[in-house]
């Protein structure tokens, strides 16, 4: 048998016997110190277990927030929850020096409107991309979006078959930066661009199919926001 693992200690969340202004700065340093350490968003529920019951995470946030004003580093809601990331302008510096993200190949147009697409209509089934775009949907395609961690199996579809439906995860969230769904471009302005309409789609109106690898670059750049690695 291995050596027990030691029990956790219950530390002091309300640090009563602190004046208020000492309190409140070791409560901030709490937060960003487990924001920073965690390679995931950290949620409310989350950061609530180390400071005082009748402390304000967001009022916490937004003085940490502006401490990092001037800092290449800030803190991001994303994916329902918190995260600490550099700042976008320093993305290239970042590349030149270390080489980071140079992995990360960009989504190719097709593979971004299908993402897009499932974001905005979810659960949705590949037969119904597929009638979307007027052309099959392959499913390689779709296995791309899942190896890279941007959809899921959703619930099986009503339809003969019951095939499956896909949904988004919190993954895409976190990549894309949006804290939730809510936060996606104005589907209004995509309708009014052409790219997206489900009442279309159902009534077997279709947009223009999706172009072959080769035809890409000569297409608009409407779903260019999509191809960034974040």
């Amino acid at each position: 048998m291995g050596p027990r693992a030691r029990p956790t200690e219950a530390i002091d969340t309300e640090l009563a016997d602190l004046p208020p202004e000492l309190r409140w700065r070791e409560w901030m340093g709490r937060v960003e110190a487990v924001i920073f350490a965690s390679p995931a968003p950290v949620s409310r529920e989350a950061l609530a277990r180390v400071v005082g019951r009748d402390c304000s995470i967001d009022l916490l946030i937004d003085d940490i927030s502006d401490e990092l004003r001037g800092r290449p580093y800030e803190l991001v809601a994303v994916a329902g929850g918190w995260q600490h990331r550099t700042k976008k302008v320093f993305a290239e510096a970042i590349r030149t020096a270390t080489g980071l993200g140079d992995q990360l190949r960009p989504l190719s147009q097709q593979q971004s409107l299908v993402l897009m697409c499932i974001a905005y209509y979810q659960p949705i089934t590949r037969g119904e991309l597929s009638q979307f775009f007027g052309k099959e949907v392959s499913r390689d395609l779709i296995a791309d979006l899942r190896r890279l961690g941007f959809i899921a199996s959703g619930p099986r579809a009503p339809q003969p078959g019951a095939p499956y439906t896909y949904v988004t995860t919190k993954g895409f969230l976190s990549h894309f930066g949006f804290d939730t769904l809510r936060d996606l471009p104005d589907m209004e302005l995509l309708e009014d661009a052409g790219l997206l309409n489900k009442d279309k789609l159902l009534a077997g109106e279709l947009p223009d199919p999706v172009p072959a690898d080769d035809e890409e670059q000569d297409q608009d750049e409407q779903a260019a926001d999509w191809t960034e690695t974040g």
